[in-house]
């Protein structure tokens, strides 16, 4: 480089003034010391180059052909210049210049994209000296057009890329249009690509696409947007060694990018590292270096979250100066001034709650009163600031009881509805502080403050894809929200607005599921308009739901473009009359649609209070005050969980009689009470739909247990739904096929890992003997069939589902929790990929089929409910370990109720028949967990380890001979594939029987075998006597054998 400086000097001197080639030279001798200055930083370069530009500039006068050029390097000095000394002249001028340029290249000309994207860059460093709006749009006009003249193959095309893509992402963070942000993001993977390894910008595109997923992050939370954030960054910092220019932004980056993950998931190492490379970055931006602030803002940042920590007072206070240095650096206009006001007072909060100093409560207040200023309404960060000034006057009042301070703090809360941006998740937080701070002085604003959460959560869900990678922040997002919207609307008298918030916040990831998958039977559109926005709006959804089940990021051009595309088809759709509220919340008069068909219960768990509501038909819904606390609720689930994982004990009997006993004096039996004086008569359809910790009881079963007394199973019959716009949902679900019922029975006993299931093939053979001569079709997979795909095919031509096997749920993923097959797992997230046509019933005969994720119980996230939400209209699951036998005898009695009077299934009749099903197994001495545990349609969940339905014992030399001897019968005497199927279920019954004698002699055991041959070969004779009774305990050959040895 030194060589081509004097190389340069050398030239010049051979062009004195006047010459016609020193324009040129000058111009070279500039643009040599420019390049010297980018590699040794040394500041005379810098100016030596642009008065030699100066100079150059005089010689090429208006009409010059090579004036643009001089304009444009000149400019480019200046600009150098202003990033390393921030004189504002320099700035201006710059501007002035780029102008002048691109003035004299017009359309066409060959360096016309170079004009524009220079010129827009410089308006870029005005904007973030000044915060004008106006030279931020320019900007992004400019950079528009400069890459619509750099085509793909063009050598600067890497770099409008990623020069608009900064621009979108200045504007995203002044007005928070999510647009802007992921199209930014997409626009510097572009750049990436065209910039691999060894190329010179590779860092700086490493950096950029590394700066807008960290701001997606912030804005909606997505844990891979942070990983990969940190990734970026750190190969950036390997591209910028020591020396390099660029080094201390990677090292501030970096540092920034593992703060922010500490805050995720508490990492004290990502702390510590995040302290040494903000001090690192700090060194290489002296006194007078543009980006010292940011340095001095961000370890600050990171000494607070040491500090809150653990407790090292000199961390605080060094954060403090540190805020107040960079507080100075950026004075009125800057656009970073608001965060560092707001930075500040922050770091004095801290300082105040640890030392009580009053001067920096008052301090505090002004700051974030001066920060507020700066955010105007439609500022993205508005609501920070509302939030930030509001806690400050609340703290101020708790510490010296002025009421004005009070009133202030809820007249700033008052002005959150009134946003104007895209929701984010500060929007909410803020809206969630203002409820709260409302709970601990019960203003009257409460009820407001968690309707505007609420609508806060619709909209900021709205902004996440239906994905499972989003669900967790979700979770986050729900936390309790809707269960003290709930709680408080009752407290008001609000009645019908506590079922509207409790459904908003409850089960939100299906319902956001729900607007992308639905068979669209209710969406009947007026008019030729109304038809064509009517199958927009389907293809566009089928669409989106595919681009997001197939992407393997979080977004994607394609994804935003038609999510985009769908919003819009939306508010169109809106616009139509009868249309207003198109997947809107629902108001409480279509929620009570739910009540149609019986009364629904909804049981509510909030850290204020518990309480019921009986949502009725006719009626308003009726309160019905529970008398506990949810803490006792708490523990009630805790104990209830600690019995279920031991379900098969003998000694438990005791301790569940008494967890159903404090169910009913506590919560269930008020509300059958109220249920009584609303007129609700016994033996009536009831459905339960409970929130929080309620949703891991099992309400269905709960009695005082006594003699001459019912339990609450002996007075109504019970159901579970998770929503209620679940089960309105559910109801207008018109089947296509209502002439025609295709079902399929599904049976995995031999899975790639569990324990074998004995009684998975009798129980299809049971359902079979039933189901084959009334349904238009009848499908059996079993075994070797019974794979992933498989089922998922034979769900593509059925509509009735009955499935046999292990339910392995993961309370840590809910979405891997999985039936068993023969080739693996198939999980929720694989069934809710499925576009299965209107699916009508599904028996899940498989242990914890309603066990969800163990920290959001509200979100329902578990096997049946995903079979719901894929569209059955009514599913029956397990809330614990099921005994094989047991399902198996369960199932048999629950099909022969489940058939209507004309001789077709009806699974309006599911309740019921499960119902009797049920009772039935009350007469067989069957364990009181096993009689409790089936549930429909949706059940709840419930905590219970040891996801593996319970195989039964086998006699293995009793097996091969009663096989062979039902093979030889169908062989010889040419029995019926109907009467064989009946035979191999007695087969398998008897079995399990003799599997009981064990404890007895030898002798018995081989006595009892030669009356069960007998049974089995005098059958023919009997002309299959036992017909419609093989699976129950009356029939024949059972009776013949219990009379003889009682079983053990």
């Amino acid at each position: 480089m030194a060589n081509d400086v004097e190389h340069c000097r050398a030239a010049l001197k051979r062009f004195p003034p006047g010459h016609s080639d020193r324009p040129r030279s000058l111009n070279n001798l500039a643009v040599s010391l420019r390049k010297r200055f980018a590699q040794r930083g040394v500041p005379s370069d810098l100016d030596e180059s642009i008065e030699l530009n100066r100079a150059a500039l005089l010689l090429r006068p208006l009409g010059h052909p090579d004036r643009s050029l001089s304009l444009n390097n000149l400019a480019v000095g200046l600009g150098d210049r202003f990033r390393q000394r921030g004189v504002p002249s320099d700035l201006d001028e710059r501007i002035e210049l780029h102008r002048a340029a691109l003035l004299l290249r017009p359309l066409g000309h060959p360096d016309q994209s170079e004009s524009l994207n220079n010129l827009a860059a410089s308006l870029a460093d005005r904007f973030r000296q000044r915060g004008v709006p106006s030279d931020l749009d320019e900007r992004i006009e400019l950079h528009r057009t400069a890459l619509l003249l750099r085509p793909p193959g063009h050598s600067h095309r890497a770099l409008s890329l990623n020069n608009l893509a900064v621009g979108l992402g200045d504007r995203f963070r002044q007005r928070g249009v999510p647009s802007d942000l992921d199209e930014r993001i997409e626009l510097h993977r572009a750049a990436l690509l065209l910039r691999p390894l060894g190329h010179p910008d590779r860092s700086l595109s490493l950096n950029n696409l590394a700066v807008g997923l960290g701001d997606r992050f912030r804005q909606r939370g997505i844990p891979s947007d942070l990983d990969e954030r940190i990734e970026l960054h750190r190969a950036a910092l390997l591209l910028r060694p020591p020396g390099h220019s660029d080094q201390s932004e990677s090292l501030n980056n970096l540092a920034a990018s593992l703060a922010d993950r500490f805050r995720q998931r508490g990492v004290p190492s990502d702390l510590d590292e995040s302290i040494e490379l903000h001090r690192a970055a700090l060194l290489l931006r002296p006194p007078g270096h543009s980006d010292r602030s940011e340095s001095l803002n961000n370890l600050a940042a990171s000494l607070a979250d040491r500090f809150r920590q653990r407790d090292i007072l000199s961390d605080l206070d060094e954060c403090i100066e540190l805020n107040r240095a960079a507080l100075l650096l950026r004075p009125l206009g800057h656009s970073d001034r608001s965060n560092s006001l707001n930075n500040l007072a922050t770091g004095l909060a801290d300082r105040f709650r640890q030392r009580g100093v009053p001067s920096d409560l008052d301090e505090r207040i002004e700051l974030h009163r001066a920060a507020l200023l700066l955010r105007p309404p439609g500022h993205s960060h508005r609501s920070e600031s509302l939030n930030n000034l509001a806690a400050s006057l609340r703290d101020r009042f708790m510490q010296r009881s002025l009421p004005p301070d009070l009133d202030e703090t809820f007249s700033l809360f008052l002005q959150l509805p009134h946003i104007s941006h895209a929701v984010s998740r500060s929007d909410l937080s803020a809206a969630k502080s203002w409820a709260t701070a409302a709970e601990e002085v019960n203003h009257g604003s409460a009820l407001l403050a968690y309707e505007t959460a609420s609508k806060f959560l619709d909209q900021h869900v709205n902004l996440l894809s239906s994905s499972s990678r989003h669900f967790d922040v979700v979770r986050m997002a729900t936390a309790s929200l809707a269960v003290d919207a709930f709680s408080c609307s009752v407290r008001h008298g609000a009645l019908t607005t506590a079922v509207e918030l409790v459904e908003q916040g409850r089960a939100v990831f299906w319902t956001q599921l729900a607007r992308l998958s639905s068979p669209f039977d209710g969406l009947s559109l007026p008019g030729d308009t109304g038809g064509a926005l009517a199958e927009e709006f389907k293809q566009l959804s089928f669409r989106l739901r595919t681009a997001f089940d197939q992407s393997t990021g979080d977004q994607s051009a394609q994804i935003r473009q038609l999510s985009i595309q769908w919003n819009d088809v939306v508010s169109r759709i809106r616009m139509l009359p009868d249309s207003s509220r198109f997947l809107l919340p629902p108001k409480f008069s279509d929620l009570q649609k739910a009540a149609e068909e019986g009364p629904v219960i909804i049981v509510n768990a909030s850290q204020y209070n518990c309480d019921a509501l009986i949502v009725l038909s006719d009626r308003n819904p009726v309160h019905v005050p529970i008398d506990v606390t949810r803490a006792q609720v708490t523990e009630l689930s805790s104990d209830f969980q600690s019995v279920a994982e031991q379900f098969g004990s003998s000694d438990l009997q005791n301790k569940l009689v008494g967890i159903l006993r404090k169910l009913w004096h506590h919560i269930v039996d008020p509300v059958v009470q109220a249920l009584r004086k609303s007129n609700v008569c016994p033996g009536s359809r009831i459905w339960w739909c409970p929130t929080a910790e309620f949703t891991l009881l099992p309400l269905h079963a709960a009695g005082p247990y006594e003699r001459e007394r019912d339990n609450l199973s002996q007075i109504y019959i019970s159901s579970y739904t998770p929503t209620l716009a679940t089960l309105v949902r559910a109801r207008q679900r018109v089947s296509q096929y209502a002439s025609s019922q295709h079902f399929v029975a599904i049976g995995q006993g031999n899975p790639d890992s569990g324990k074998e299931l004995r009684c998975v093939a009798p129980e299809l053979a049971a359902i079979a003997q039933r189901l084959v001569p009334i349904v238009s079709s009848f499908m059996s997979l079993e075994e070797s069939d019974a794979t992933v795909q498989g089922v998922l095919d034979a769900l593509n031509h059925n509509q009735w589902l009955h499935l046999a096997c292990h339910g392995m749920p993961n309370r840590q993923q809910p979405f891997e929790s999985s039936f068993a097959m023969r080739d693996g797992p198939l999980m929720i997230k694989d069934i809710i990929r499925s576009n299965w046509q209107n699916p009508e019933f599904a028996f899940l005969s498989a242990c914890h089929t309603t066990v969800g994720h163990e920290k959001s119980p509200d979100e329902s996230i578990h096997l049946a409910a995903a079979m719901q939400f894929s569209g059955f209209r009514s599913v029956i699951g397990s809330m614990w370990s099921v005994d094989d036998e047991v399902a198996r005898q369960v199932v048999s009695a629950f099909y022969d109720k489940l058939v209507d009077d004309s001789g077709r299934l009806d699974c309006t009749r599911a309740a019921v028949a499960l119902h009797k099903a049920v009772k039935k197994l009350r007469h067989n001495k069957i364990p009181l967990e096993q009689q409790i545990d089936p549930i429909h349609p949706l059940p709840t969940q419930l905590s219970s380890p040891g996801a593996q339905r319970q195989g039964t014992p086998h006699d293995p030399y009793l097996a091969p001979r009663i096989r062979n001897n039902v093979s030889k019968l169908q062989y010889t005497l040419q029995i019926p594939v109907q009467d064989v199927l009946e035979l191999q279920a007695l087969h398998t019954k008897t079995c399990l029987l003799w599997d009981s004698f064990r404890p007895y002699s030898r002798v018995r055991v081989n006595a009892n075998r030669r009356s069960l041959m007998s049974a089995i070969s005098s059958s023919k004779v009997k002309n299959i006597a036992y017909r419609s009774t093989a699976l129950s305990p009356s029939a024949p050959a059972y009776m013949a054998i219990n009379s003889r040895w009682p079983a053990a």
